[in-house]
């Protein structure tokens, strides 16, 4: 498995690299650790031109180091990466130059198969995007800021799996809300659940949502056929069901406890953009962290 971790800031992306390593040890999946910095706009090209030749020459940093910087101690502090790197420090100099706006830098893990840096200048979502294509990863994980536009956006744009780190507290006991129907999305969702909750040894709610007051035969296989796979795995679980609006019902059973998991929306992004989606909507108010899975 191969896990992207997409950070922005010190103030703000402690809890998602946090989880994000979380993660990438339990599954033991290689890892790459991305910021996108600001580029500079056609206007000032010149003039930043210019004071790169003389931050090259002082021996400045560019723009976005510092956060890669800084994502390398962390690193570091809790044992992610080889003792030998941690002595020698932040390899900022042995930065690989690659086409477009993209460096990067490789790093020997203690925990997961290997560590990338990796540090691109654009439009973040441009760039995500181009990421996860170049890198065919599984899963990216985001924080849960307040830009829903920049979330739902990559949600919809993206190709892979996403995991919003939402008010994740490290001190929480948390439970899987695994949200399941009879569309394509779900078979994708229950994997993903077993992997999370095998990983944290967690247990499962298995959540059936019907719009009116009765549960088609799809709704009811789909359930049944989750849990003899959580029974298969020897993962704890709890068939429940429930009736009324979809992602209001996931979002009122979540409540702060949970990590909801649910496939993706199979409408084309002109629906989404018009109608919206199932977890686009849950997404919106939630209180938890949330996958995503395509």
């Amino acid at each position: 498995m191969k896990i992207l971790i997409a950070i922005a800031s010190k103030e703000y992306s402690g809890p998602t690299l946090r989880v994000g390593m979380q993660i990438a040890k339990a599954l033991n999946a290689s890892t790459t650790i991305v910021d996108v910095a600001e580029k500079a706009s056609k206007f000032n090209a010149k003039v930043v031109g210019l004071v790169q030749e003389r931050m090259d020459s002082w021996e400045f940093d560019r723009p976005g180091i510092d956060i890669l910087e800084w994502a390398f101690n962390f690193l570091a502090e809790n044992k992610y990466i080889s003792p030998t790197l941690v002595e020698e420090g932040f390899p900022k100099n042995t930065l690989i130059e690659m086409e477009g706006n993209r460096s990067e830098v490789f790093l020997k893990g203690t925990i997961c198969k290997d560590v990338q840096l990796i540090l691109r200048t654009g439009d973040i979502i441009a760039e995500l995007r181009d990421e996860v294509k170049l890198g065919k990863y599984d899963v990216t994980i985001i924080g849960g800021s307040g830009k829903r536009r920049m979330a739902h956006d990559l949600i919809q744009y993206i190709d892979s799996s996403i995991f919003i780190v939402n008010q994740f507290d490290p001190n929480q006991k948390y439970r899987i809300l695994l949200a399941v129907d009879d569309s394509t999305g779900t078979k994708g969702a229950v994997k993903f659940g077993i992997r999370v909750a095998q990983a944290f040894n967690i247990e499962v709610d298995i959540l059936t949502v019907s719009k009116i007051d009765k549960f088609g035969s799809g709704y009811k296989s789909a359930a049944k056929r989750a849990g003899k796979f959580m029974t298969r795995a020897g993962i704890k679980f709890e068939n429940i069901y429930r009736v009324g609006d979809p992602a209001e019902v996931i979002k009122n059973e979540a409540g702060d406890n949970h990590i909801i998991i649910m496939g993706a929306s199979s409408k084309n992004p002109i629906m989404k953009f018009i109608k919206g989606s199932k977890p686009l909507k849950v997404m919106e108010d939630c209180k938890c962290p949330i996958l995503i899975v395509k």
